[in-house]
């Protein structure tokens, strides 16, 4: 067992893979890892490690992708005008801030999720973001966040030794034990194909909006917090030594690729 390492392990996680011996151990790993203990549909397999098994779970994924995708097309709300002005509306006034606004049919998980408003008397938007502290495998959900606010003042409840919850701050602790100067902030680059995936590197200083402006956003933005003394396996663009950092939002691959992830995680 990887939990206790005292009994014979019985069980092993669909998701994270991980041995248990019990209910109690399945349970702490799950608590300790943030494992929901669903298999991830989503996995890369390689050509070598493929086999009959991997492809009957693909074609069951794309029949359940159909009946998603129906079933979301007949959704009453996808046709409803209000609902339509309201997507047209954030959409356009994210295009006037120079930020490329998609959105997802209903019955997407991050549909579903996105709270983002456009508060038009203070013509601000109030973003629905979500924060993903890779290193301690950690999460939140953030709603209602103002487009004028820095990186900086977002991260302080989380990661400032001073100013974060007490529980937060012993989640995190590998973060607000760290100085500041080496917190990285970072962005996945929308519209590539899934073996090239890039990452941006913003700016805590400046604010939400000017981080954002000249990116694509699939419904709401996901910033990933990493630790520069850490290793992780986020390749920033223009750091790898074979792509320039600028332009690199633009690119014309389609968005099959984020649209597949929405529908596993929806299936």
């Amino acid at each position: 067992c990887e939990t206790c390492s005292k009994e014979e392990a019985k069980y092993r996680c669909p998701r994270c893979m991980k041995y248990s011996c019990s209910l109690l151990c399945v349970k702490k790993h799950k608590l300790a890892l943030s494992c929901n203990g669903v298999r991830d549909k989503t996995a890369f397999v390689s050509v070598n490690e493929f086999t009959d098994l991997n492809l009957l779970s693909d074609y069951r994924f794309l029949e359940d992708v159909g009946r998603t995708a129906d079933a979301a097309a007949r959704h009453c709300i996808v046709h409803s005008p209000a609902t339509k002005r309201l997507l047209y509306c954030l959409r356009n006034k994210a295009r006037g801030c120079n930020i490329e606004l998609k959105t997802l049919p209903v019955g997407f998980t991050k549909r579903r999720e996105n709270s983002t408003t456009f508060n038009s008397v203070e013509n601000k938007f109030y973003w629905h973001l979500k924060l993903i502290f890779p290193h301690c495998h950690a999460e939140y959900t953030l709603k209602g966040v103002p487009d004028d606010k820095t990186l900086a003042d977002i991260l302080k409840p989380y990661i400032d030794p001073v100013e974060s919850d007490p529980v937060v701050c012993q989640r995190l602790k590998i973060y607000t034990a760290s100085p500041q100067s080496d917190v990285r902030i970072l962005m996945k680059i929308e519209n590539r194909s899934r073996n090239s995936v890039r990452y941006n590197e913003l700016d805590a200083s400046r604010s939400l909006l000017d981080n954002l402006k000249g990116k694509v956003i699939i419904e709401y933005p996901t910033l990933f917090v990493v630790l520069k003394t850490l290793k992780n396996d986020m390749v920033v663009l223009g750091q790898d030594g074979s792509e320039p950092a600028e332009n690199s939002d633009n690119e014309s691959s389609s968005l099959s690729s984020v649209e597949e992830g929405e529908i596993r995680d929806s299936s």
